[in-house]
Formats: structure tokens, C-alpha cells, sequence
């Protein structure tokens, strides 16, 4: 998807954010009926639960970006119960139990594991809770929806690695890096990739990293480069750029020159450089402050018990819920041609940011300055 497109898309989101509330009803009550919660002004409690720390974006943008977006809209008055599980599934459900004993109004889940969530979604639906679930959909009885469309994610890192590989797709074999098999984003990012795939390359080897942990995507790729031979690996699918790190050095540390084009993902600080240098190729650029701003403005509607309205532009299928009230937020491929177009034209990076030190030489000649 190219900028002008993304914009667009931006600014036709905002606009369905903008549209006037509706009231539907109360959040105490399962089916929106009228109650309490139809009366309550802007004095919310909203819980946040964030699955973990390791990815750069859930601290620095993710929490950041929902906590302004809900005082915004509620004029400061709004309270953000805020927590991160630290990639650890129960620790994640007993901080999801304590806010429902707490009485939040709604709670904004990011599932560290979508199925282990289940129940205290559904202790939270049985609560008169409604639950907003972000970036991951988990399963249970959830409320709404926000992400990413995954499987174009995948798509994008899949057409991106085919067109670094041009004619020498078929001459060596790829490695296939997933993310984590409790993540359901995961096997959508999978699936995109497989799809465009498929057919065009040969796949040596194929791993789901365990909890997108950068340490066990460096060891798995040990493990292909030892099986695989060091000249037969022509290209690298890496689902995230933490990942993508890890395999990098383990590419390194095995004397592979020239580095076969890495994929990635989220356009964190490290990968945006490591694109600058030309150790990965590109990562998946994803607007953090859109997603962010959709989810906070599903978490307030319903706490006040009001309708989504235009906000929920589709519906999705989880393996438990059928047609939950969703929004997807366009994702575009990012790589040397366009850092000035997406993060720092975005005000994600600044050029200082990404060029400071050791990669100043290499941001001068992509006129990054």
C-alpha cells in the first residue's frame, strides 16, 4: 500500500471516529439493554492489559498512545488500570480477575495467549464488563475489535521477500521464522506468507518460535543454518524484527556474507536501523497511533454504553465468537525507499533517532538527514 493510499485510509478512519454517539444501552447488561451505565459521564475505570515487554512498541507506543486517547475523550476524567503480563499467560488472566473485581467499566486486552484468556473474558461478560480485545483477538465472549489485517501482513513480508530474491528464488532454499503458536496473530502473518509463497521458493526449513522470544529465534536458526548448509540460505521470513535480530546475528556469527535478505516486522527502532544498513531488508510498518486511537474510542463507547456506530467497519470470526464488531487498520511494507514517508513522516522516529551513531554513514546515503 503506498503513503497516499495510507493516509487516506487514516483520515477515512478519523472520520468514522468522529461520528456522533448513540446511546444503545447499558454495559451492565449482557444484551445493551438500558441501566445504569447508559447515565455514567466521563469518570470511567478502564483496565489495559498488554501481553508483554520485549517488543519495543506495547511500552513506548501502544500504552502511551491509548492512555492520551482516552483522556482526549473524556476530558481527563477517565482512570487507566494499566498492567503488562510480561509474556506470561496466568499472570496476564489474575491481572484480568483483579480488574474485574475492581469494577473497571471495560477492559482493552492484548492476549499473551488468546485461548487462556478465554475465561476471564467470559467472567468479565458475566460481570456486565465489556471487553475490547487489541491487536490479538481472543477468544470468549469479546465486545469488539481492533488489529491489523494480519494475513496481509504476511502478504506484504511474502511479496517483499520474493522481490529482494528476484531469480535466485528457486536457486538456494528460505527459512520460514513464525511468531508464537499461542498468538493467533501469528498463524494469520503465516498463512498471508505461505500464500504468496508457496510454489515460488523452497522452504529448507520452517519454525513457530516460542513466545517471539529474539534468543530462540537466534538458537533456531543455528539449528537451520547447521541443516541446511550456510550457501544454500538465499532468504530469511522472519514474522517480527525482535526475530529478525536474533536471526541476523546468528547469520552473522556463522560468516554468511553477503546477509540473505530478513523480513520483519512493527518497524521497531532497531529493525528501521538494521533496514537503514541493509542487514534486514524491510519490516511491516503498522500505524500504532490509528489502532491505538480506534481501540480507546471501542473502550469509551461501550463503557458508556453507547453504540459503535461506523467506528466498527467489518466483523470478524473468532474460534469462539462469530461476528465481533471490528476494525482493521491498513499496513504498508517498509524498506530503504520509503523510512521518510512512514515512521518519521509519521512522527513515530525522528531522522536523529535512527541515524545516531554507527548508522549516520549509512542514513547519508539514503538522504536521510
Amino acid at each position: 500500500m503506498n503513503t497516499r493510499m495510507r493516509r487516506a485510509a487514516v483520515v477515512a478512519a478519523a472520520g468514522a471516529m468522529a461520528v456522533s454517539l448513540a446511546a444503545c444501552g447499558s454495559a451492565k447488561e449482557s444484551d445493551g439493554g438500558g441501566g445504569d451505565s447508559a447515565k455514567k459521564g466521563d469518570a470511567l475505570k478502564i483496565g489495559l492489559l498488554l501481553p508483554e515487554n520485549q517488543t519495543a512498541r506495547y511500552e513506548k507506543f501502544d500504552k502511551v498512545l491509548i492512555e492520551k486517547k482516552i483522556s482526549e475523550l473524556t476530558d481527563g476524567k477517565a482512570t487507566v488500570k494499566y498492567q503488562n503480563a510480561k509474556q506470561d499467560a496466568s499472570t496476564q488472566s489474575q491481572q484480568a480477575d483483579s480488574m474485574i473485581t475492581n469494577k473497571v467499566d471495560v477492559l482493552i486486552v492484548d492476549a499473551v495467549d488468546s485461548k487462556a484468556i478465554k475465561s476471564s473474558v467470559q467472567k468479565a461478560h458475566d460481570a456486565g464488563i465489556k471487553v475490547v480485545a487489541y491487536d490479538r483477538l481472543a477468544e470468549g465472549p469479546i465486545d469488539a475489535y481492533t488489529s491489523f489485517d494480519n494475513v496481509e501482513v504476511g502478504k506484504a513480508q511474502g511479496t517483499a521477500l520474493l522481490k529482494a530474491l528476484g531469480g535466485k528464488a528457486k536457486d538456494g532454499k528460505i527459512v520460514m521464522m513464525n511468531g508464537s503458536a499461542t498468538d493467533p496473530n501469528a498463524g494469520d502473518f503465516k498463512k498471508g506468507a505461505h500464500s504468496v509463497l508457496d510454489g515460488k521458493v523452497k522452504i529448507g526449513k520452517e519454525y513457530d518460535t516460542k513466545e517471539w522470544k529474539p534468543e530462540n529465534a537466534n538458537a533456531n536458526m543455528e539449528g537451520a543454518i547447521s541443516a541446511l548448509g550456510k550457501k544454500n540460505i538465499v532468504g530469511v521470513y522472519s514474522a517480527n524484527d525482535g526475530m529478525a535480530g536474533g536471526i541476523i546475528t546468528a547469520l552473522k556469527s556463522a560468516g554468511i556474507t553477503p546477509l540473505p535478505p530478513v523480513t520483519g516486522q512493527d518497524a521497531e527502532l532497531a529493525g528501521v536501523q538494521r533496514v537503514v544498513t541493509g542487514d534486514q531488508y524491510m519490516s511491516v510498518y503498522k500505524s500504532y497511533p490509528q489502532e491505538a486511537s480506534v481501540a480507546a474510542e471501542m473502550a469509551v463507547k461501550l463503557a458508556k454504553g453507547e453504540d459503535l456506530g461506523s467506528l466498527a467497519t467489518s466483523k470478524v470470526d473468532s474460534p469462539t465468537t462469530k461476528g465481533v464488531p471490528s476494525q482493521l487498520v491498513p499496513v504498508v511494507s517498509l524498506t530503504k525507499d520509503n523510512i521518510k514517508d512512514t515512521v518519521i513522516k509519521d512522527g513515530i522516529y525522528t531522522v536523529d533517532e535512527i541515524c545516531a551513531g554507527k548508522y549516520k554513514a549509512a542514513c547519508d546515503k539514503l538522504g536521510l538527514k
